[in-house]
């Protein structure tokens, strides 16, 4: 293995000119997958036979080494062995206690499920049902950062990096992975960027299809549903389309038939047997002041909009033992698209909790202690390729199993 692990950072670690620091760059990664609780440096560095402490310091934290072509030839060797049917948004947190670390602020934090001065991260990630990966990743800097130029020089974050909102900085990535010439798949996302308005149009726009949560709050009027145009009297700007009926929540228009609108779809083989749960699709226009506004544009500004709401794809799931339906997703693919598709897809962001858990606990993603935007940046690649060495490990035919 240790022969492999020299192959594959010879490999994506080509970009790195220096022979020493692609040298540091794979013992860095072998106290990565080492046993050991810790895996910031000093713990690694006392575990590793050849390890130095401040050789690696230097390394992560003060070396000039671009990770970006390093991450673009990981992204490419996993989306080779992977074949993503889906690329999965999503951001991870990390609490840290000071001030110092670049981007840490009070703000919500998903590791600790409430507000917490901790760093937060968007990535994308490619998934299937057997496997799943990062292939790039943006430390989101919230506005106070931003708003402070001396203490983004002080952690060493380059100009002009500036405050993106995460669904910007989702779209950022998402644009940065096509430029590597990467099949883009379904995008699938949460809640947190499916109900935002923005990001879904901006997918569509970019030719996108995607299957994001939403909630069962979201408005929408039927699909059937058609705007009225008063007439015109000759005084002042013409009176807009308006639709006659009001706007209902998206939970509301998915029971208006009962549980009988609702069919058994499995969608995967879990550890206690087949996955089920009872499902429905169906169309609506979502409705509310961002999407009347974007469909407006869309259709050559106030004067010339006939006030037709664009219509989407609303996947809806019901369990047997719940009283109402839990989970709605919005997807700007055709209903017609199969409903096992759609769920199967919109149910793979379980996948990614898995990324999260061995690049949390088994590869320390958030035991760095640096202070620097390279650092930190240093440390998350390192991370992913140590993650994505061992994704190639498990998807090997040849790799022996396990006793």
């Amino acid at each position: 293995m240790r022969g492999e692990l020299a192959e594959f950072v010879g490999d994506v670690f080509g970009s790195v000119s220096r022979r020493d620091q692609r040298r540091w760059g794979e013992c860095y990664m072998r106290g990565l997958m080492l046993d050991g609780r810790r895996k910031s440096i000093q713990p690694m560095a006392e575990r590793l036979p050849d390890g130095n402490m401040q050789a690696l310091q230097q390394f992560v934290s003060q070396s000039t080494w671009d990770e970006t072509p390093v991450r673009r030839r990981i992204a490419q060797r996993l989306t080779e062995a992977v074949v993503p049917q889906v690329w999965v948004v999503d951001d991870v947190s990390f609490p840290k206690c000071g001030t110092a670390s670049p981007g840490v602020a009070r703000q919500y934090c998903g590791a600790l499920g409430k507000r917490a001065n901790c760093q937060v991260a968007v990535s994308v990630h490619a998934a299937t049902d057997t496997a799943s990966c990062p292939l790039q990743w943006r430390l989101y800097l919230p506005r106070e950062w931003a708003e402070d130029p001396a203490r983004c020089a002080r952690a060493g974050i380059p100009e002009p990096v500036e405050h993106r909102e995460k669904w910007r900085l989702a779209l950022d990535i998402i644009d940065e992975l096509a430029g590597w010439d990467l099949a883009v798949p379904v995008v699938v996302a949460d809640a947190g960027y499916g109900q935002s308005t923005p990001f879904r149009l901006a997918l569509h726009e970019r030719g996108l299809g995607y299957v994001v949560a939403v909630t069962g709050r979201e408005v929408a009027q039927r699909v059937d549903a058609v705007p009225h145009r008063p007439g015109y009297g000759g005084l002042g700007p013409p009176t807009l389309p308006r639709y006659r009926t009001a706007a209902v929540p998206v939970a509301e228009l998915a029971t208006d038939r009962g549980r009988a609108a609702f069919t058994p779809v499995t969608w995967r083989e879990g550890s206690k047997g087949p996955m089920t749960s009872h499902f429905r699709v169906l169309a609506i226009r979502p409705a509310g002041k961002e999407a009347a506004k974007a469909a407006q544009e869309a259709g050559g500004g106030r004067n010339c909009w006939d006030g037709v709401l664009p219509m989407e794809t609303l996947p809806v799931e019901w369990p047997q033992d719940q009283p109402a339906p839990t989970d709605f997703w919005m997807s700007d693919l055709p209903v017609s698209t199969p409903v096992a598709d759609l769920v199967r897809w919109a149910k793979m962001r379980w996948r990614i909790e898995h990324d999260y858990r061995e690049l949390k606990h088994g590869l320390g993603l958030d035991h760095f202690e640096g202070r620097t935007w390279r650092g930190w940046h240093h440390h998350v690649t390192l991370v992913t390729a140590a993650q994505a060495f061992l994704t190639l490990r498990r998807l090997d035919p040849k790799a022996p199993t396990p006793a």
